[in-house]
């Protein structure tokens, strides 16, 4: 789908700006009024894009709600593993876990750098490009992250641990709603979890707490002044739902449909049904394109995302490399945000297939690609962790956590990861013994 011709929009915001700075410094009164009046024009146009009628087929090949998507989906597995072997499961979470925060950490000081911009950095610090291990320096090193951990802590030289990040956090943020809410919570318990751990969100996520805290309901937090509700942001919290509902990717998706919704809508809300469908798969099956596979059938067969994949995933065979592969996501997707749902999950699909069961090389020319490739990379790496388990992870990737995870959740900030393997655990046994009339 083309986008519209985007007038410079920016680029005329910046220039009225500066006009009415220069103007003030030249003495001229008037400034603020003229700036009112933008201001006012500009909140109109706002109103009047958010009132313009949708493509009602479009719609609805593309629902909000879980009976209408299950309605619209292809033939699929719905539950692979029809028994739960937990010794089997550990050895695959913790390759999934491992392999995710490698490619989250790998992709996290890059995140929306330009591949040009990653070559020549690499280049100048005399490191491999795509990246054959941690960053060996990085810029702004005493940077911090969600006001954390420090820049130079996504070193090779500064890790201690996991550091933080948002993918991250989701994970385990999702664990715990699993844990005190059990696994039949709802949207409404989501939300009342990221109102007790979450200090601070972004984009589609800030905006659902900002509404929730204003006291709207869950069920109506994604539908208010949010404009980001088909970006990455539900895609990169799909882990966890496929970690308690391992070879079952219905459930995985019906379990990533409750998170999603309080946040986002459509392609935003199949994002991470999708994703966390094809980790749930990769527990049960040898090869990442099967996977995927098995994702798209949970979710609608005619909607934009389930179209892109299957492009992405009938051209990904001759997509030799990063370079290539950024390439082919711009024609496509030209006018996109950088941080939208579709885009984003082309290049996570082309580096499984380009890497397939290698750990490294799947993280490695994820993170190459560009665009919020540490989501990218984070999602990639937790699907082949989870087929090749924890042998199937190089060790320089994992080493220098130290068995430690930080996030920025409030009063939960340290985390060991063999203590999150034995919790998913217990949860994902109970998804298990619940489901057994499922089978």
């Amino acid at each position: 789908m083309a986008y519209p011709i985007e007038p410079k929009l920016a680029e005329l915001s910046e220039k009225i700006m500066e006009y009415g700075r220069l103007a003030h410094e030249y003495g001229a009164d008037g400034v603020s009024g003229i700036w009112q009046d933008i201001e006012r024009a500009m909140q109109e146009a706002a109103e009047k894009l958010q009132g313009l009628p949708v493509d009602g087929k479009l719609a609805s090949q593309e629902p909000n709600d879980l009976r209408g998507i299950q309605l619209l989906r292809t033939n699929g597995p719905r539950r692979m593993w029809k028994t739960f072997n937990q010794s089997e499961y550990k050895d695959k979470l913790e390759g999934a876990m491992l392999a995710r925060f490698a490619g989250c950490t790998l992709g996290a000081p890059v995140e929306l750098w330009e591949v040009d911009e990653m070559k020549s950095w690499a280049e100048y610090i005399g490191d491999a490009f795509p990246p054959r291990s941690y960053w060996t320096r990085i810029k702004n090193p005493n940077h911090r992250r969600y006001g954390k951990s420090t820049f130079y802590e996504y070193t090779l030289e500064g890790m201690s641990g996991v550091p933080v990040d948002d993918d991250i956090t989701y994970t385990i943020l999702g664990l715990l709603i699993a844990e005190e809410h059990g696994i039949h919570f709802t949207t409404e318990d989501v939300g009342k979890s990221w109102v007790k751990y979450l200090p601070l969100a972004c984009t589609a996520e800030e905006v659902a707490l900002r509404n929730l805290r204003a006291g709207k309901t869950a069920m109506e937090a994604a539908s208010l002044e949010n404009p980001y509700c088909q970006w990455i942001g539900s895609d990169i919290r799909s882990d966890p739902w496929a970690y308690i509902a391992p070879g079952f990717p219905s459930k995985a998706a019906e379990y990533a449909y409750r998170d999603a919704y309080l946040s986002h809508r459509r392609n935003g809300v199949y994002g991470e049904m999708f994703f966390s469908a094809a980790q749930a798969a990769a527990f049960a099956v040898d090869h990442p394109v099967d996977a995927l596979r098995t994702g798209l059938t949970e979710i609608p067969s005619e909607c934009s995302l389930y179209k892109d994949i299957e492009w992405a995933l009938a051209i990904g065979g001759d997509i030799r490399n990063y370079a290539e592969a950024r390439e082919a996501v711009n024609k496509r997707f030209q006018g996109m945000s950088p941080v939208h749902t579709n885009n984003n999950a082309c290049l996570t699909v082309f580096g499984l297939m380009i890497g397939g069961t290698d750990v490294s090389k799947v993280i490695s020319e994820t993170v190459a690609m560009g665009l919020d490739n540490d989501c990218t990379a984070a999602t990639a790496g937790s699907i082949v962790g989870a087929i090749v388990g924890k042998k199937g992870v190089p060790a320089h990737w994992h080493a220098p956590f130290h068995d430690t995870v930080k996030t920025y959740m409030i009063g939960a900030e340290n985390f060991k990861i063999s203590d999150l393997v034995e919790r998913f655990t217990i949860v994902a046994e109970q998804t298990y013994i619940d489901s057994k009339q499922e089978i």
